[in-house]
């Protein structure tokens, strides 16, 4: 038996008794999809750490986005080619030391973000699954976009209605710290114009910017800096805020369209945490963000 419970006053559920190790049944789906739409993220709990029981079951929403070539980089891959590597761990499931610059890459993350803004897909769900799961830190933070948008003051709403925003991968790990970016990494994911306002399939609005939105369409770079990191300040208070404490095979899905998250360091090199994600697009064949753009 299915059973769906809130998490938090505003979104966030949990799920229960959902069985992954066998093709998801029409009803696993319609309970995942209408809790998705009500309530953004979910977890479901004690799934399957199986690799493949975790593809099998993302497809069943929609087709994957894979892994961009870049960030495999030539090093050989621990996980299966089809999840992206969340984890603390090197390709021999080796954790690599915090002060690591391998580490220190990864640092955008940590702030507000929708995973593959970046990209002209049409980005639909993540989907993370808890493999090892450190006994303390390693926190994911969700915002409900849906909620922020409806509690904005009238005249921002005016505002930003027609606005598009810059996705920039690149320039949003920049003002994270980040050095080094060359011509050549930046022509793997270029800059992605997107709706500051997004209007879900449903009916409800959701704004959506977060640590990739860089730029305005049409506006001098540091006004438009500005009105982000207004509305960035604005959707990050703690009324918004779910925070996700993770327990052993947790499978955490959460819409891009509509939520924003993002990682806590966790700062020790004591702990091996194994965490691997899907991404699924709403429609068309299954493709790497980096094919996209070239």
């Amino acid at each position: 038996m299915l059973t769906v419970n809130q998490l938090h006053p505003v979104f966030a559920a949990e799920i229960i008794g959902a069985d992954l190790t066998q093709p998801p049944r029409d009803e696993l789906v319609r309970t995942v999809e209408d809790a998705m739409a009500k309530y953004a993220v979910c977890v479901v709990r004690t799934a399957s750490t199986d690799d493949d029981d975790h593809i099998r079951f993302s497809r069943a929403f929609g087709p994957l986005e894979l892994p961009p070539s870049l960030r495999r980089g030539g090093v050989k891959r621990r996980t299966r080619p089809e999840l992206f590597d969340a984890s603390n761990l090197d390709e021999n499931g080796e954790i690599i030391p915090y002060s690591s610059e391998r580490r220190k890459v990864a640092k955008g993350a940590e702030r507000f973000h929708s995973d593959s803004s970046f990209n002209n897909l049409p980005t639909k769900w993540s989907l993370l699954l808890g493999h090892i799961v450190p006994p303390e830190g390693g926190d994911t933070h969700f915002i409900d976009t849906r909620a922020v948008y409806d509690e904005l003051p009238q005249e921002t709403k005016d505002r930003i209605e027609n606005l598009v925003a810059i996705h920039d991968f690149w320039r949003g790990r920049e003002r994270t710290g980040l050095t080094g970016v060359t011509d050549e990494m930046r022509k793997t994911m270029p800059p992605i114009p997107h709706t500051l306002v997004r209007a879900m399939p449903y009916g409800r609005n959701a704004l959506f910017i977060g640590g990739h939105a860089t730029g305005i369409v049409g506006w001098p770079e540091d006004e438009a800096l500005a009105l982000l990191d207004e509305l960035y300040s604005f959707a990050t208070r703690e009324k918004f805020i779910y925070v996700h404490r993770w327990q052993q095979g947790d499978l955490v899905i959460w819409d891009n369209r509509c939520t924003l998250h993002r990682a806590t360091p966790l700062e020790t090199s004591a702990y091996k945490r194994d965490v691997r994600r899907t991404t699924i697009m709403e429609y068309g064949p299954e493709r790497s963000a980096d094919a996209v753009a070239a």
